[in-house]
C-alpha cells in the first residue's frame, strides 16, 4: 500500500471533518485549524490548514511529527 499524500484539498478530500481552532485564537482569522480525519487512508493523521484559506490545501502530519513540531515551537 502506498503512503498517503503529505497535503491535499481540505474541502474535497477531507469533507466532513471537524476543524478546530485554538481557544487562544482571535477573530482575525490569523491562525491554523486542525482536524483528525477518521476515514482511511488519513485515519491517525493530523490535518492542518490556514484559517484564512479554508478551501485551500491541508498539510498532513503524523501524531509524532506534530508533537515534535509543537514542542520545538514552545521552546522558541
Amino acid at each position: 500500500m502506498s503512503a498517503p499524500p503529505r497535503n491535499l484539498s481540505s474541502t474535497t478530500d477531507l469533507h466532513g471533518v471537524r476543524w478546530l481552532r485554538s481557544s487562544y485564537s482571535t477573530g482575525a482569522n490569523n491562525c491554523v485549524e486542525t482536524a483528525r480525519p477518521a476515514a482511511q487512508p488519513y485515519a491517525g493523521l493530523l490535518a492542518v490548514r490556514d484559517s484564512k484559506a479554508p478551501a485551500g490545501p491541508a498539510l498532513l502530519f503524523s501524531r509524532t511529527s506534530w508533537a515534535r513540531f509543537t514542542a520545538a515551537a514552545h521552546r522558541i
